[in-house]
């Protein structure tokens, strides 16, 4: 039955607002009730925003050249993803918020859920201290949502964003006293419930359901039948029933078949030389992450495209590469995404973008063969590049074509080559650079 093992205690989702933003200004506090917002990669399109550019009317994946100019005009303060520093951050802001409630999943970079088994009071003042600890410590502000779902507590969570009464905590039992909830799930879209997205959306508004309340209302079983039992999870939360549980690697970055790492360049490059230096940097990113991971690949896959580069016509190269043992040696992945690589480049060709794909993932500490025969481990490679580059600065060194060794400038995060990534509007990496850190001078 629906619910049956369904914990006793209610959810709790603690989440930052206009997170990317909120950290611009830990920092620069000069930058509080400014419009700011902080850009892709390549400072191509808005990813976030502070609540004043948002009342300006910029939305989220606005290209920035066709808004500077405007944004000029009304003084709006533009930043590069400071991806460092969001991650710290981030990090120092789920261990104070773990200290409050237990049972804490971290979902994303800035939010989180946890479980409170106090009574609906107990759990507000809880709520309310842990909100100010975070803003006072940290410097982010957060809201909190409490339901008996995590469906329900997403819900919450976005009234208490957007209601300032609340004073950043909202209980769902105050908000459904009067009507069961039923005004409040009216008033929400149907695309905008957590785990509707836009293709679901589209068919669900066919059928005639265009609000929160008309699904509640549907019968869960008929909907598993029509669509997925996924929708019929959603149904049933909705209706204060808990089945969607915890997902231990929600936020860890765990992947648990492939891992990717793909970046587009900062400028268009011709010339095989140039594709396999960026295909060797995507393929030490990714190993970082296999490691961290406590996996092995068995296959790699690069790949590099151009798009439609200045109204070309798009052009694409892709290779693999099976490898003899399963592996998360940088200097294997590296050659090995070279390696497919090698001869589909075409010199005429203008690419903006490449990639590498690790797939076959296997847990390392499961893996086993005959006595005498193991895994292509890492024998230590990437843990004493790891400490060069702590010492004296990222991307110091590295394997293979220059592929580690950073040019000119305080804001490169890979070589300084044409297809480094561009960040020119990029902050100050507060909390894990020491020449970057904030000096503060006593008068």
């Amino acid at each position: 039955m629906p619910g049956e093992h369904a914990p006793a205690s209610m959810v709790v989702l603690a989440d930052a607002n206009n997170f990317f933003a909120s950290c611009e200004t830990v920092f620069h506090p000069e930058l509080a009730g400014k419009p700011v917002v902080v850009l892709s990669n390549n400072d191509g399109c808005v990813v976030a925003r502070s609540n004043e550019a948002k009342q300006l009317g910029i939305i989220n994946g606005t290209p920035w050249f066709m808004i500077r100019e405007a944004a000029e005009r009304d003084h709006v303060i533009a930043r590069s993803s400071n991806y460092e520093l969001y991650g710290s951050l981030s990090r120092r802001m789920m261990s104070v918020l773990s200290t409050f409630l237990p049972g804490q999943e971290v979902y994303s970079i800035d939010e989180c859920f946890m479980r409170s088994p106090w009574d609906g009071e107990r759990t507000r003042q809880i709520c309310l201290a842990m909100r100010r600890t975070v803003l006072q410590g940290i410097g982010i502000p957060v809201s909190v949502g409490v339901a008996p779902t995590k469906t329900l507590a997403k819900i919450t969570n976005h009234w208490a964003k957007r209601h300032e009464r609340s004073h950043g905590v909202t209980l769902w039992h105050d908000l459904a006293q009067s009507d069961g909830g039923a005004g409040i799930l009216a008033s929400i879209p149907i695309e905008d419930i957590w785990g509707v997205g836009r293709r679901l959306a589209k068919r669900l508004r066919g059928i005639g359901i265009r609000q929160a309340a008309q699904l509640r209302d549907s019968d869960p079983v008929a909907m598993r039948r029509r669509f997925s039992v996924q929708l019929e999870r959603t149904i049933l939360e909705l209706n204060g029933f808990p089945c969607i549980y915890d997902d231990d690697h929600a936020g860890g970055n765990t992947r648990n078949t492939e891992l990717l790492c793909s970046r587009m360049f900062g400028e268009p490059v011709q010339g095989e030389d140039h594709i396999v230096q960026a295909v060797s940097v995507y393929a030490q990113y990714a190993c970082r992450r296999l490691q961290r991971q406590h996996s092995l690949c068995t296959t790699v896959s690069a790949f590099c495209s151009s798009g439609n580069v200045h109204t070309g016509i798009p052009s694409a190269a892709h290779g693999s590469m099976t490898l003899p043992d399963p592996s998360d040696d940088p200097v294997i992945i590296a050659a090995a995404a070279r390696t497919a690589l090698h001869g589909s480049i075409i010199p005429s060709v203008r690419y903006a973008r490449a990639g590498v794909l690790l797939t076959g993932l296997i847990d390392a500490d499961a893996f086993h063969t005959l006595p005498t025969l193991g895994a292509n481990s890492d024998p230590g490679l990437s843990s004493v590049l790891e400490q060069v580059n702590r010492r004296f600065g990222p991307m110091r060194v590295g394997i293979g074509c220059a592929a580690g060794i950073r040019g000119e400038g305080r804001a490169s995060e890979e070589v300084g080559a044409r297809w480094a990534m561009k960040r020119n509007m990029l902050s100050q990496r507060c909390t894990t650079r020491w020449e970057e850190m904030p000096v503060v001078h006593a008068n």
